[in-house]
């Protein structure tokens, strides 16, 4: 009989704890992050089943590679600039000033000598992009604005590595070094971010075309694959980080035509390697290494994390988030990150640190991880109040067309449909992300905000447009845009979707110009069809549902002056016999009885 390989028994696990671990975890509200990471725990440094979770590690990293590549994928370089300040401003700031505090510790814990703190410190410094990411995206809250200024600090500290980097090699060789080191290595990470950019613009497009040309699409995905794992070696090669390369590669194909095709056959790579990062993880935690300094480590590790999260809470205070995001990035962003493994392991081959205090630094940073989704999930739970919804920029370029439409909703859609073919442009705003990529899809342009906002309206356009209408879905949302345009925006004609026959009744009272409830129109229509599938004519169901929309109008106007139970006699309950539905020749002897009926 065959033994089996042994790395195949290792990725039977891997998979195994994977599926039991995260449905349990994320049942109990701690994440999927926590589950992969315990089940790592258990598999390698306690039950020991598997023997080397470095290498397994080095593979599982690709799972950052992609997840950079998918993020850059959604950022267009416009978006990218407008994000400038947050990256190289905030995230500049967070580096050197949780940098400096904690190398200061880490020289108090007598860790190493100075320089070798330095690098310990700035190596705290760094947080974890693949677990931060994932952590955002498990609540829903990538895009929401704390998530995306956290992005832009991670994605500073991916591109801090090369000093950092260039740092040891200074520290460890001495100021003669200094100016050589950092001209070579800033020179080469220059001209391969240049060849990026110039390789995405006039190489990666009208490759896609050619390979798509083919219809096969294992060779779609081949290159796909060949694109994110190429530019990844490519920063590798001149000390930036893989992430940052695949992440420029992502950007460079924001615009393309292929992007979805490309996220769709990426995704899946992306979730399963990245569950595998996590897993190593937990793999690599050195359990020897933390019970041999478990009091430092135990003191050292939540000493850390706070110092770095208030450092971050106060920077983003300063940098104008609120109190609630500035917590949020803080308790999102205080673990030690992949790339310290890098810089730690470096600074020991320089010999600015010993292996011991390496493997030390290196099991807090594991340790910080394991504990970030946890500290996030108590955040958000008792500092940060309820969940954000998800934002996306409010960019309202080219709106203030005749009519402004508020809400994109299955009604609004088929509104828009009769204006657009009316040759009449129409501003739609919508607060909902997913309804906005969703229409995007179909070449919709959708502003994301929030009708309910005054500066909103304005941004939109109200003051040029000649109708407004209210297409969104609840009642409360409505009722409160009508009550501020009515307020600030008097002379603007109203047009509102109703949500029903009470709405109807309030809208009227607010003096709307116009209102309709959602499904008077459909409920007719569908009436009179059923009639004509029974023998009417279309004739005579038209005028039934001609005499029940007279009708239901009489009975609106009575009961906005009488009250709710009034007009009931207004309402059909049993089938009409007698009275014809066109005038006859001659009239005919009306029955006492149907006729009491009828009134």
């Amino acid at each position: 009989m065959v033994t089996p390989d042994p790395l195949f028994n290792e990725t039977l696990l891997l998979l195994g704890g994977a599926i039991l671990a995260a449905p349990i975890f994320k049942k109990l509200g701690l994440g999927t992050v926590l589950g992969y990471l315990a089940a790592g725990i258990v598999i390698g440094p306690i039950l020991r089943l598997i023997s080397d979770p470095e290498e397994v590690l080095h593979v599982s990293e690709l799972g950052v590679v992609f997840l950079l590549f998918i993020i850059g994928l959604e950022l267009k370089p416009s978006r990218l600039w407008q994000m400038r300040g947050d990256i190289f401003v905030l995230g500049t700031a967070q580096v050197l000033f949780s940098g400096l505090l904690l190398s200061g510790l880490a020289y108090l814990a007598n860790i190493a000598s100075w320089q070798g703190s330095v690098i310990a410190g700035f190596g705290l410094a760094l947080s974890s992009t693949a677990f931060a990411l994932q952590i955002l995206a498990d609540n829903g809250e990538a895009n929401a604005l704390y998530g995306r200024r956290a992005f832009s600090i991670l994605l500073f500290q991916d591109l801090a590595i090369v000093p950092l980097l260039a740092l040891v090699t200074i520290l460890g060789s001495g100021p003669e070094a200094s100016t050589s080191t950092i001209l070579v290595d800033s020179g080469r990470a220059i001209l391969a971010v240049a060849a990026m950019v110039v390789a995405g613009r006039y190489l990666l497009t009208p490759m896609f075309q050619v390979i798509a040309r083919t219809g096969a699409r294992e060779v779609m995905l081949a290159a796909a694959l060949l694109v994110v794992l190429g530019s990844a070696v490519l920063m590798q090669l001149v000390g930036l980080s893989m992430a940052m390369g695949a992440f420029l590669a992502g950007i460079m194909l924001a615009e393309s035509s292929y992007r979805h095709e490309l996220e769709a056959d990426i995704e899946p790579f992306r979730g399963l390697l990245l569950a595998m990062f996590f897993m190593a993880v937990g793999l690599s935690l050195d359990l020897n290494a933390i019970l041999s300094n478990l009091l430092l480590i135990v003191a050292g590790v939540p000493l850390f994390m706070i110092a770095k999260g208030l450092v971050i809470y106060v920077l983003c205070r300063l940098w104008g988030s609120t109190k609630e995001d500035a917590a949020s990035i803080a308790a999102l962003l205080p673990q030690g990150g992949e790339f310290g493994f890098v810089l730690f392991t470096t600074a020991v081959s320089a010999g600015l640190l010993t292996a011991g205090a390496s493997s030390l630094l290196i099991a807090s940073v594991t340790l910080s991880m394991a504990l970030t989704p946890l500290g996030s999930a108590l955040a958000r739970r008792y500092f940060t109040g309820e969940q954000k919804r998800e934002e996306i920029e409010e960019d309202f370029e080219g709106a203030g067309a005749d009519v402004l439409m508020i809400g994109f909703s299955r009604f609004g859609q088929i509104a828009a449909q009769i204006l657009l073919a009316g040759g009449r442009d129409v501003t739609v705003i919508d607060d909902s992300p997913d309804r906005i990529r969703q229409a995007s899809s179909f070449g919709f342009r959708i502003y994301f905000g929030d009708g309910a906002r005054k500066e909103v309206l304005l941004a939109a356009g109200i003051e040029r447009a000649k109708i407004v209408a209210i297409c969104t879905h609840r009642r409360d949302i409505t009722d409160r845009i009508v009550d501020l345009i009515r307020s600030e925006f008097p002379e603007v004609k109203l047009f509102v979707r109703s949500y029903d026959r009470i709405h109807t009744i309030s809208l009227r009272a607010r003096e709307v110009d116009y209102e309709i409830r959602e499904t008077l129109e459909s409920g007719l229509l569908f009436g009179q069809k059923t009639l004509e599938a029974l023998g009417k004519t279309e004739t005579e169901a038209a005028e039934i549902g001609a005499d029940i929309r007279r009708r239901d109008e009489e009975r609106l106007q009575i009961q906005a002056a009488e009250g709710l139970t009034a007009g009931l006699h207004m309402l059909h309950t049993r089938p009409v016999r007698p009275e014809p539905l066109t005038k006859p020749k001659r009239q005919p002897v009306a029955h006492e009885a149907d006729s009491a009926g009828q009134a």
